[in-house]
């Protein structure tokens, strides 16, 4: 179930609402006026999500490149960097 708080949480519970997305790693969705305004969640989830979007481009580059006739590499050794490069040593 979603954490949704009103904006004035970030006043006056900023560190409850730091807390739960860090021990959670979840997000905090922040409303103002009973409407949706942002999303608090931590950085090193905001960092993995880059990543994965990064990943999914260079995919969709590759995919496009295949499809015009470029040469390829062998799947598994793509993967097995791609990963490396995301959440280290495999």
């Amino acid at each position: 179930m979603p954490n949704i708080r009103p904006i004035s949480d970030l006043r006056n519970k900023a560190n409850e609402i730091s807390e739960f997305c860090h021990r959670e790693r979840e997000p905090v969705f922040i409303t103002k006026n009973g409407v949706g305004d942002m999303v608090v969640i931590s950085i090193e989830v905001y960092e993995q999500q880059q990543a994965l979007i990064e990943l999914y481009c260079k995919l969709s580059e590759a995919e496009a490149e295949i499809a015009n006739g470029a040469a390829s590499e062998d799947f598994w050794e793509v993967t097995k960097k791609l990963r490396s490069s995301i959440h280290g040593k495999i």
